[in-house]
């Protein structure tokens, strides 16, 4: 039976955890308990008491060594994260000691990546020594992250949160929606496009519920038209891009700042299509019961700027 959190926290070890970490890297108590610098004996009884800490077996032997079970493989993935934030405890500490530097951990969706880039651009010249962490997803990927302290800010919305009051936000202008597609699409070229003209491309959309989705469901419902059959569906802008480049027939809806890079380089053109529905705006987004440290404060400024 898995003890309580109060018993596993006034037991276990940091040194137990970097003993799962080399465990799991080397595949046996010999090479994992050499990497350490422990007796193989010693690492032998270092695993049976964090075993019975956790009140389970955590590794299988088989013929090709030691193997994490799917217990295992929870604690060590746990154990690293552990491991990497101590790292960049370390690293904070540091920059605060020196007067500068630090790291920061940033969440943005797609549509902010430009605006993202360009402050962390003015953020850097003023902090070269600042080490930024960058994810990109959903707003409900980043708000979880957030949650879990795993980001110190996110750009993104809070309306899919059940829990908004849990956040503290900074708004940004709501993003410009355009239509894209590979230069040798059939209507490239064409002016005053109505959404109707489309019906026969094949699209790249968003997944369900998220807010580019239902502005684009919007647009349709609008226009009377019924959602396309057998969309691509992806949250990447890589995978977006990708997608366009290799056929011709695709069209995708992608905020302007995100297609500009694209666009300026002849990788896609614009459709002339106005699209009507305005997209729900992003924020800039932390957490009300966490303190701004100054790599954080900065960024907000460079953002709000």
């Amino acid at each position: 039976m898995l003890p309580p959190f109060t018993t596993i926290v006034s037991r276990l070890r940091l040194k137990q955890l970097r003993l799962l970490i080399a465990l799991d890297e080397h595949g046996s108590v010999r090479k994992a308990s050499d990497a350490m610098a422990l007796s193989q004996p010693g690492a032998t009884k270092a695993l049976h008491e964090i075993e019975t800490i956790f009140g389970s077996r955590l590794f299988e032997r088989t013929s090709k060594g030691l193997e994490a079970n799917d217990l295992g493989r929870c604690v060590i993935r746990y154990a690293r994260l552990i491991h990497t934030d101590l790292e960049h405890l370390r690293e904070e500490m540091v920059g605060i000691l020196q007067g500068h530097g630090g790291r920061l951990s940033v969440g943005t969706i797609m549509g902010a990546v430009p605006a993202l880039v360009d402050s962390l651009a003015r953020l850097r010249d003023k902090q070269p020594e600042l080490s930024v962490t960058i994810v990109e997803d959903t707003s409900a990927r980043l708000l979880s992250l957030l949650d879990q302290g795993r980001l110190d800010v996110a750009i993104c919305r809070t309306s899919v949160s059940q829990r908004p009051t849990a956040y503290q936000t900074r708004s940004r202008a709501q993003e410009p929606l355009v239509l894209v597609a590979n230069p040798a699409h059939a209507l490239a070229g064409r002016v005053k496009l109505q959404l109707a003209d489309l019906m026969d491309s094949r699209w790249v959309v968003f997944p369900v519920n998220m807010p580019m989705r239902l502005t684009l469901e919007r647009e349709f419902r609008q226009a009377g038209l019924s959602f396309p059959l057998y969309p691509m569906v992806t949250s990447s802008t890589f995978t977006t891009l990708s997608l366009l480049l290799q056929d011709p027939s695709l069209v995708a809806v992608m905020p302007a700042d995100v297609a500009r890079m694209a666009l300026d380089h002849g990788l896609l053109v614009k459709l002339d299509l106005t699209i009507h529905s305005v997209s729900e705006p992003y924020e800039i987004v932390t957490r009300v019961d966490v303190e701004l440290t100054a790599p954080m404060a900065m960024l907000i400024d460079e953002l709000t700027a």
